[in-house]
């Protein structure tokens, strides 16, 4: 927004020259033509057509974006976003007629400073268009020299190789930063709030949850945790598979296995088999087929005793569900297929009436914009509603009747294609608007087996979630007892700490990695302790909050007195560089912020536990950069879903 103005700004003044050049030449204008000969008149005009032409882009972009935050609005917790405030002003004083925005980096090596402004080679370019020569570190020469005010957060700049400008940091500005993260905690960056809904995990009624479901579940709930902290209102939809033909076998074995479930409530303890049967039976037994049909069709048209069965049915999968979630820590509201039934038809019908809707064989297709990819099938030949058609009715029932800013779907990267023209044909049908709207499919790669094929059980079905994370909760028990820790911990803690490792481990082996990519899964490698691992960082942590314990005194009973009495210093490289790592919070929020890509605030978390694993020796400054990582590390854990426990 800051370059929106500046831009507007140059163009007002520009249009302010010319018209005094114009009245002048007006005034005295005796034939001459002056209007039209005059260099500087045409300079300027051609000037400023160029950067209107800017500003139209760059308005356009910022439409694009949405409304998006800026790192500038951060209240200065941001150091990228400072930093490409203040370059950024300084390039519009050292080259006005270049609209660039600065570009600000984080240092390769700590011989180039801390964060790096390359810009210079880009301002060049520009200049080269316009007929000005200038070497790229010419241009970073003019540009250090119109930052005649000191930067806050800087201490020395200095212009290396072809025109890049390495930044140092200020260590005073570090150590107040430090300080202040300990009296006042982290600051929430200043961003616009926004209502937002999360689509994920979306298991289907009678079919137990599986290892296909835990990335969803995860990458999901992370999402939202993460969007929560930033203030954002969040409603987290579980869109289970609660409707449809399936339903009408499993209705009909029902009445035949349990004649009495009216009255007497059916003991269907594993609805996976009790699905299986029903579907051998629906394969192989015409009548059974039939009798499923009328099922659906009793279901669908309201008739009470079909659906009580249908609600007997799902009972069972909530309870199966909510014990997988409760275990994980998930929180979901859940709204399924059947939610959205009378939506459908209404949707339908719109459609119509609107003519979106084009007969194809049979059926009611709909295309999206400019009629590219697949069209959704809306309504089958059989007159049925299909998954295009939900999935239209719940796109506007969240943007019309939830008023959400925000919607953001979490499957399977497969699905993208099909997300692409649910969204083409919803902007169509002018049910999504990108000038208010924000939409994202948030797709992942699937999870491998060590064999690099599709993770399965050795018989070559597909793993069951439950029995996954049984299986993570016995080997994080065997990593302890082998590391005696049993011998150590009481009973309680040593079960706090076994579901710590366990699930922590399940879920930054998967977060650790980038969402769009496939992965391995391996127990042997998420249990390991050295390298990017949970059980790593879970271990740090538990030594960084160890370290006040064992000072006892006031570090360990009045944390706050000591923080209230102590002033931190960072004389030490080691300090200023886990201090540095901590200061990059705000900015890797941001990032995140933008792709949402979990992946980056494991590698921050993995960072500032290997920063810190470099200092050895603890004073009393040091307890204090201590509670400052704990605090940092507390918040990244909360986003990430993982529970650190104080002794493992």
């Amino acid at each position: 927004m800051a370059d929106l103005n500046r831009a507007t700004k140059c163009i007002r003044s520009i249009e302010k020259e010319i018209l005094l050049l114009q009245s002048e030449f007006l005034k005295t204008r005796e034939g001459l033509g002056l209007e039209d000969d005059n260099v500087e008149l045409k300079k300027l005009m051609e000037e400023n057509t160029r950067l209107k032409h800017r500003l139209e882009i760059l308005q356009s972009a910022i439409v694009q974006e949405g409304g998006s935050i800026t790192s500038s609005d951060s209240g200065n917790q941001s150091i990228v976003g400072e930093l490409q405030q203040v370059f950024t002003e300084a390039i519009q004083k050292a080259f006005p007629s270049v609209l660039v925005e600065a570009a600000i980096t984080i240092s390769s090596s700590p011989k180039f400073g801390d964060y790096q402004c390359n810009s210079a080679m880009q301002i060049a370019q520009h200049l080269k268009q316009l007929s000005v020569k200038s070497s790229p570190r010419e241009v970073a020469q003019k540009l250090v020299a119109e930052l005649q005010t000191p930067i806050p957060c800087v201490d020395r700049l200095e212009i290396a190789g072809a025109g890049y400008v390495n930044i140092f940091l200020s260590r005073s500005y570090g150590e107040q930063r430090i300080m202040s993260l300990l009296r006042h905690g982290i600051v929430v960056p200043s961003i616009e709030k926004k209502r937002v809904i999360v689509d994920f995990s979306s298991p289907n009624v009678a079919k137990e949850m599986h290892v296909g479901h835990l990335r969803s579940t995860i990458i999901g709930d992370s999402i939202c945790r993460f969007l929560e902290y930033l203030g954002h209102d969040v409603l987290r939809i579980n869109h289970i598979g609660d409707w449809g033909t399936q339903f009408g076998m499993l209705i009909a074995h029902l009445q035949d296995r349990f004649p009495n479930f009216q009255t007497e409530s059916p003991p269907i303890s594993d609805l996976q088999a009790f699905y299986k049967e029903s579907k051998v039976r629906f394969d192989s037994d015409e009548l059974f087929k039939k009798r499923a049909y009328e099922c659906v069709v009793k279901l669908q048209s309201g008739e009470l005793s079909y659906l009580k069965a249908w609600n007997l049915i799902c009972d069972v999968s909530r309870k199966e569900f909510q014990t997988i979630y409760n275990r994980l820590d998930v929180k979901l509201v859940e709204r399924g297929e059947s939610f959205y039934q009378s939506r459908m038809e209404k949707i339908v019908e719109e459609l119509k009436q609107d003519g979106f809707l084009e007969e194809d064989e049979g059926r009611l297709i709909m295309w999206g914009e400019n009629r590219a990819g697949i069209p959704l099938t809306i309504v089958k030949s059989d007159g049925g509603f299909t998954y295009d058609t939900s999935d239209m009715a719940a796109i506007k029932q969240r943007l019309q009747e939830e008023k959400a800013d925000w919607l953001i779907y979490v499957t399977d990267a497969g699905q993208a294609t099909h997300f692409q023209t649910i969204f083409s044909c919803a902007k169509r049908a002018k049910i999504l608007k990108e000038s208010k709207h924000r939409v994202d499919h948030v797709g992942f790669g699937v999870v491998l087996g060590e064999d690099g094929k599709k993770f399965k059980t050795r018989s070559g079905d597909t793993v069951k979630l439950t029995e996954l994370l049984n299986e993570g909760l016995r080997r994080a028990m065997e990593k302890l007892v082998q590391k005696e820790r049993n011998l150590v911990l009481t009973q309680e803690e040593l079960v706090a700490a076994q579901e710590s490792v366990a699930y922590g481990c399940i879920k930054y082996a998967d977060l650790s990695h980038n969402r769009n990519n496939e992965y391995v899964f391996s127990f042997d490698k998420m249990l390991e302790d050295k390298g990017n691992t949970a059980v790593y960082l879970l271990y740090a942590y538990t030594r960084i909050r160890s370290i006040a314990r064992k000072c006892g005194g006031d570090f360990a009973n009045d944390m706050q007195k000591v923080i209230d009495t102590t002033v931190i210093r960072l004389d030490h490289e080691k300090e200023w560089k886990l201090a540095k790592v901590l200061l990059r919070f705000t900015d890797v929020m941001f990032l995140i912020m933008k792709n949402l890509s979990l992946h980056h605030l494991c590698e921050f978390v993995y960072e500032i536990c290997t920063a810190f694993s470099e200092i050895i020796t603890v004073y009393p400054s040091r307890v204090l950069l201590c509670e400052a990582t704990s605090k940092v590390l507390e918040k990244c854990f909360d986003i990430l879903g993982l529970k650190p426990v104080h002794k493992i």
